[in-house]
């Protein structure tokens, strides 16, 4: 990318965030510039949330993105990615979500961990995550693409901050040690109707593994997944498109539930 130059960058990374607050989504960023490297996505990515920031928004967790084969192959990626969950991003079990802060929003069904310790890779393991955690809770990701129809390459979904838009956490929390996390069976309901399945080996194996990996990424760049922090562990199934009057449910076996509606 020529303008490896901080100006392309502040550029794109501004117009993700216009597009954001104007709910007028772009054009792929790899269409246009098709030289763009992932390197380069994670530093608009730092743009684009830097206005988030300016306006009062601060950073509650982390997520991972396109850790299953299901969402993978839908979005046409081929490999995780991670994003920031802000705190303007959070909704509560049984909240309604108005469809006025959405574009093209999209269901996961996850599981979410709250840390209790720090994690700096690299070198996490399965069992330093299991260690690490206070506890799990089923989550809702709604994800949202910036990006014109979901046309989107690795590049462009890291940049748009791993197509991240809410999340909203159910009321159940539970010891991770206490589960079987990749053995958990996983239901969502739309609408009464059952609308996927999945279980927690979708993530990476193991949604632990999901949480490593997104703890030795970081440590690459010196970046630590935090006590209190929240971590999103990816979709153990596919993604649901959602329309305004939508109603989602989830239970996770041996965890609990979590239900979100959208207006």
């Amino acid at each position: 990318m020529s303008a490896s130059s901080s100006e392309l960058i502040a550029r794109l990374g501004d117009e993700l965030h216009a597009a954001l607050t104007t709910r007028t989504p772009l054009p792929p960023l790899t269409s246009r510039h098709p030289d763009l490297t992932i390197a380069d996505a994670y530093r608009i990515q730092e743009r684009m949330l830097s206005h988030r920031f300016a306006a009062g928004a601060r950073v509650v967790g982390k997520k991972v993105g396109a850790t299953s084969a299901a969402v993978q192959n839908l979005l046409g990626v081929a490999q995780p990615d991670f994003g920031l969950l802000l705190s303007d991003m959070l909704y509560a079990e049984g909240d309604v979500i108005p469809m006025s802060r959405l574009m093209q929003p999209k269901a996961e069904g996850e599981i979410a961990f709250l840390l209790k310790r720090d994690l700096l890779g690299p070198g996490v393991t399965m069992a330093d995550v299991l260690g690490a955690a206070e506890a799990v809770m089923p989550c809702f990701e709604i994800v949202d693409s910036r990006i014109q129809d979901w046309k989107i390459k690795i590049q462009d979904t890291v940049a748009d901050n791993a197509s991240c838009g809410v999340f909203v956490l159910g009321g159940a929390a539970k010891p991770p040690l206490s589960l079987d996390l990749a053995l958990c069976g996983m239901v969502i309901e739309k609408n009464g109707e059952v609308a996927a399945t999945g279980a927690g080996a979708a993530a990476l194996g193991h949604p632990a593994n999901a949480v490593a990996w997104l703890a030795n990424t970081l440590g690459t760049l010196g970046i630590s997944l935090k006590a209190g922090e929240l971590v999103l562990s990816g979709a153990l199934a596919t993604l649901i498109p959602i329309a305004p009057g939508d109603h989602l449910s989830m239970t996770i076996g041996g965890l609990g539930s979590c239900s979100v509606r959208f207006a």
